[in-house]
């Protein structure tokens, strides 16, 4: 990226802004990791950033990086991100105001907020031994275990998953090409893989616990997933069935659904899953509300760093 126009910000600050020159040495520094960053993604004209790119600098800086020579700087803190977001928006609303390029595309990029707590993801085994807890020879586990492996498999929210009904998930069983219809926010559709446990689960509820439970009521319902009334099932008894579930698995940890969400999304990105995929597998509008899960990732290294390494601490 041209460094004329970042030092005609910096200028800009300390000329007609008034700033401090150690605010504006913060600026400074700020911007040149942002150049480093849009320099490897081979954006050499500001003009042609887009909200993305900006978004993904944040997401760049809380991952630890290498360089020619070797191991490069560690990761930024959140409180640090923060700063360097807002370093950069203001570069953009600077560039935009003096039209030096058509839009401010970094506007809509919100800074992460330092002392917002990091989703609490669960780890493998724990999901596992939540997974395994409900009795396969009843029909209320039949349908805990599908709703669990449904919930966990696709990282859906739990209204998506509760919105479904029969005619959702038939074709998608019966075609391994089909993904799963999902209406989200903003009545956002897409479409979520279905991975053979959760296909197998789903299966075993619709042939062997669903049609004991739907002949009982006298309406009937197209809901895929309903009570022993045979009505559908609510999201206050979802929450109770994961708390249930989760004290049967002995965890000592607060889990409700989001859990499994927030879980879903931090093993696919440990299992280096690109933050894009994830964002469209979560149904998030922008990659700059995925980013937080990169945040976890990297205080999972930290954690592991400091209980493994022989000279962490």
């Amino acid at each position: 990226m041209d460094a004329q126009v970042i030092a005609t910000f910096l200028d800009h600050l300390l000329i007609e802004r008034g700033s401090s020159r150690n605010t504006v040495a913060g600026y400074q520094r700020d911007l040149a990791r942002y150049r480093e960053y849009l320099d490897s993604l081979g954006k050499a004209d500001l003009a042609q950033v887009s909200e993305n790119d900006v978004a993904g600098f944040a997401i760049w800086l809380g991952h630890p990086r290498e360089t020619a020579e070797g191991e490069g700087p560690k990761p930024l803190s959140a409180s640090s991100i923060a700063r360097a977001v807002v370093s950069v928006r203001g570069l953009h609303r600077f560039a935009a105001s003096e039209r030096l390029v058509p839009t401010d595309v970094a506007n809509g990029v919100k800074p992460p907020r330092s002392g917002r707590s990091l989703p609490k993801a669960l780890s493998i085994s724990e999901v596992q031994a939540i997974l395994d807890a409900p009795d396969p020879t009843t029909a209320t586990g039949l349908r805990d275990a599908a709703l669990l492996e449904l919930l966990y498999g696709t990282g859906a929210r739990i209204s998506e998953v509760l919105d479904l009904d029969v005619d959702d998930v038939t074709a998608v069983l019966n075609s391994e090409d089909l993904g799963l219809r999902l209406i989200g926010k903003g009545n956002k559709e897409r479409l979520a893989p279905l991975g053979s446990y959760a296909r197998a689960a789903l299966t075993a509820w619709l042939v062997r616990g669903r049609p004991g439970w739907a002949a009982r009521s006298a309406k009937g319902t197209p809901a895929l997933f309903i009570n022993s009334l045979g009505r559908r099932l609510s999201r206050q008894s979802a929450w109770a069935i994961l708390r249930e579930n989760a004290e049967a698995a002995a965890l000592t940890v607060e889990v409700s659904p989001h859990t499994l969400r927030h879980s879903f999304a931090t093993h696919l990105l440990d299992g280096g899953a690109d933050v894009r995929v994830v964002q469209e597998l979560l149904g998030h509008s922008s990659v700059t509300t995925t980013q937080i899960y990169t945040l976890v990732t990297v205080e999972h290294l930290r954690e592991v760093y400091l209980t493994s390494h022989p000279r962490a601490r």
